[in-house]
């Protein structure tokens, strides 16, 4: 019997880097350095091909949407791309079928800006990129919007702020699905230790 459980990363044209990239650092160096959690982790995307992301980067996705193993958390990342798809009323519908299917949903960026679209975010906190706020307010006005936290974690809804908040978020899943000496570890592991030079 399969007992694995599994994180996947959405990506799609225009996806932030850092925001799938970050997160993926962070779940990787876990899954791989502690299988004995029974946690994975992959990308995928729509078709299964490889994506180009804001900044030109192209990445390689494990699955495609359709054929991809079920999910325990899924991560929608955010980035340009995501505006199209507060209007693609298909995708719109897989990540409403995603909340009824997948036990925690996480996001990065302006990817919550797709949940509040989905609907997914009505009469609950989150936040988003600090450039999004009122966007996020605008899609949505029933969310509690909260402009100063890292990320929010509200049960089976997680949000996070701009780009390398992804990492935080992602740390706080490792804490929260492994315990906090494992996501200490892998803090250590990916020598994440946020002192700004400027």
């Amino acid at each position: 019997m399969d007992d694995v459980r599994r994180i996947g990363i959405l990506l799609f044209p225009g996806v932030e880097e850092l925001d799938a990239i970050g997160p993926w650092e962070v779940l990787a160096w876990w899954t791989r350095n502690a299988p004995e959690d029974g946690w994975e982790v992959f990308t995928f995307s729509a078709d299964g091909a490889p994506v180009e992301c804001a900044k030109g980067l192209t990445v390689a996705a494990h699955h495609a949407r359709d054929t991809m193993p079920p999910l325990d958390v899924l991560l929608h990342p955010g980035g340009r791309g995501t505006r199209p798809l507060l209007t693609d009323q298909a995708h719109l519908e897989w990540v409403r079928g995603r909340r009824a299917a997948v036990p925690l949903m996480t996001s990065v960026c302006t990817g919550s800006l797709v949940y509040a679209a989905a609907g997914l975010l009505r009469g609950r906190p989150a936040t988003t990129h600090w450039g999004s706020l009122e966007l996020l307010a605008g899609l949505d006005p029933t969310v509690e919007v909260r402009p100063e936290d890292r990320f929010v974690d509200d049960g089976d809804l997680i949000t996070s702020s701009g780009v390398s908040a992804g990492i935080d978020m992602a740390l706080h899943l490792v804490d929260r699905l492994a315990g906090t000496e494992r996501a200490r570890e892998v803090r250590r592991g990916i020598q994440y230790d946020p002192r700004s030079p400027v």
